[in-house]
């Protein structure tokens, strides 16, 4: 599917972070980015930029905080062929001065992901980054546990308060399926006028890529992907996937493959991510995958009947 206006955006990194804590070495993250500016792929994510006085930094790795000579050091003397740099703020745990402004950043767009009820502070990051010269999106987490009546009155602040290039339908879950990526897709749209629609999905019920798709043909013109799928619990839309659907003679599979290869199998033998039993029953029965990855860490992780009983009392 060939649509020019399409965005990429590899978030490998990011919320690959969230699986091993932010800790990557340099080299890695520097393959990823070097794969993904010779891939020209449109924006490519390094992790967050979060407060180190509101979580506690020697839980961390470097790239839940991304200091800028964290960046420069996986960013120097690599050709970026256009390829954007950006980070995230969560909206509950980042400070407006936690961002330098623009002229002495190699950041080039900031996200800023939230939960609904805390909609306030997400306005306020993407406020304070945009009058810093960056560009800035909202990402909405959990959307498949949001209430219209919560959403809507948050999606209409976006509207009158922000200028993001793009506001997402974030599945942090793994819950939806095309029928409700259709639905919020067109909501967002109905309600966000003069703003992109973006979709970022979790691969527990192997839906990732296709929601990926249905989101795309519904018009959301900014797509999130990561590296062979790397990212917490069951992961992303991969990158190699997104980059052969969408049919865009810009776009360079080659070096996603090489760097799949060189740089993220590896991190099989020290990261678990992808679908698994226990992503797919919390994904089913849209629920946090904490209990999963919980159970994952112990010796009940095969235990898939008992797992998903326990699951299902907490529902019902």
């Amino acid at each position: 599917m060939f649509r020019p206006q399409i965005k990429v955006l590899d978030c490998t990194i990011r919320d690959g972070g969230l699986a091993n804590d932010s800790f990557f070495a340099l080299e890695t993250v520097r393959a990823v980015y070097r794969a993904c500016c010779e891939a020209r792929i449109d924006y490519v994510e390094l992790g967050y930029r979060n407060s180190r006085e509101m979580l506690a930094p020697d839980e961390f790795g470097p790239w839940r905080f991304c200091e800028e000579d964290d960046l420069r050091k996986a960013t120097e003397g690599v050709a970026n062929y256009g390829t954007r740099i950006a980070i995230m703020q969560d909206a509950h745990k980042a400070k407006a001065d936690d961002l330098l402004p623009k002229k002495d950043s190699v950041v080039d767009l900031v996200r800023v992901a939230t939960y609904v009820k805390d909609i306030d502070k997400a306005i306020a990051l993407e406020n304070a980054a945009r009058a810093k010269g960056y560009q800035t999106t909202i990402n909405i987490m959990s959307i498949s546990v949001e209430s219209d009546w919560e959403l809507d009155p948050a999606l209409e602040q976006i509207e009158k308060e922000t200028e993001v290039i793009a506001c997402y339908v974030v599945d942090s879950f793994g819950a939806l399926y095309s029928e409700q990526v259709d639905y919020f897709v067109t909501k967002y749209q109905r309600i966000l006028k003069n703003k992109e629609v973006g979709v970022h999905f979790h691969n527990n019920q192997q839906l990732a890529f296709a929601n990926t798709i249905e989101g795309i043909i519904r018009g959301a013109n900014f797509t999130d992907c990561t590296v062979y799928g790397l990212g917490r619990a069951a992961g992303n839309c991969p990158t190699e996937l997104l980059l052969g659907f969408l049919k865009n003679p810009k776009f360079n599979i080659r070096p996603i493959l090489d760097c799949v290869a060189e740089a993220i199998l590896p991190l099989q033998k020290e990261i678990e991510w992808g679908y698994m039993i226990p992503h797919m029953v919390t994904g089913i029965l849209n629920q946090h995958p904490r209990a999963a990855m919980a159970l994952l860490k112990s010796p009940s992780r095969d235990k898939y009947r008992e797992f998903y009983d326990k699951m299902l009392e907490l529902v019902e």
